[in-house]
């Protein structure tokens, strides 16, 4: 049984469950959070169009669509099932496709909707290498939960902006959990005011990852310390995630208010947890080494 909790522990309870059962133990990925589920709008023009847990959006502009994140290779009828849900042709409409990291249930779904689209593909460099091996050669992971491979097409440096019509995107980069983890920020409308949108890459420490002494990723303390910061600078009113779990989406969705993703104190709130979380597993690291 999975104990349904928030913060930097949620999507970390969910995963080591996951990887504890016969599929995983097999090598096969596991899919928590794969249900699927209709398509609900969190700000005007911006649709949660992924499954119940693992998170896609879809950006509409007057030049055409965004779509961020791909689920598991899974996930992706049902992406495409929930963008035609909301009146749009994925074939046509789909211009552009974003990625928060190159995790099996974020990019495992990339290379089918890339195809079923037509669709430019942009990512970081350091996840894009990773996405092109399939998940392969993960620092953790390894070769586990590998993924149908694909190629960006364009790479993006931390800062970088992607414009489609009037519709502009700041790819932050907040490496930790992936080495080319990226945050996305943005303009949005909610009630006839413009807001700032988050939409968090993640901060999860996973089970197993070791902050000091990983010698396949020497930097990631130091890189989860980068992170925060950007977190706790960057524009965070309407606060969304790579996991529905992370800022109650469905909650959120079912109040039926028009600004009930408008959440800064909620978006402040969750990194202090998780700040104190990953220093306190930071410690507890430490002192072991030490003894």
């Amino acid at each position: 049984m999975i104990r349904r909790t928030y913060g930097i522990s949620g999507a970390a309870v969910l995963w080591a469950a996951a990887f504890a059962c016969p599929a995983a133990a097999q090598g096969q990925a596991p899919e928590p959070g794969n249900a699927p589920v209709k398509p609900f709008q969190v700000a005007d023009g911006v649709w949660w169009v992924g499954a119940s847990d693992v998170a896609a959006y879809l950006i509409q502009s007057n030049k055409g669509l965004i779509l961020i994140d791909g689920g598991y290779e899974s996930t992706a009828p049902q992406i495409l099932d929930n963008i035609r849900r909301l009146g749009f042709d994925p074939a046509g409409q789909v211009k552009i496709i974003l990625n928060s990291h190159a995790h099996v249930d974020h990019a495992g779904g990339l290379s089918a909707l890339k195809a079923a689209t037509g669709a430019k593909l942009y990512a970081s460099a350091e996840d894009g290498r990773l996405m092109a091996r399939g998940g392969k050669g993960d620092f953790f992971l390894g070769d586990k939960y590998a993924y149908p491979p694909v190629k960006p097409d364009r790479t993006l440096r931390d800062g970088q902006k992607v414009k489609l019509g009037e519709r502009t995107l700041t790819a932050r980069l907040t490496p930790g959990h992936t080495r080319g983890c990226t945050t996305w920020t943005f303009p949005v409308t909610v009630a006839g005011v413009e807001r700032q949108a988050m939409i968090l890459c993640s901060n999860t420490v996973l089970p197993g990852y070791r902050l000091t002494g990983q010698e396949s990723y020497p930097g990631i303390a130091a890189d989860f310390e980068k992170s925060y910061a950007v977190w706790r600078q960057a524009p965070c009113e309407v606060f969304l995630a790579s996991h529905a779990m992370f800022f109650r989406a469905h909650e959120k969705a079912k109040s039926g208010r028009p600004d009930a993703f408008m959440d800064p104190e909620g978006c402040r709130a969750f990194f202090e947890k998780g700040y104190a979380g990953f220093k306190a597993i930071l410690s507890r690291q430490q002192q072991a080494a030490d003894r």
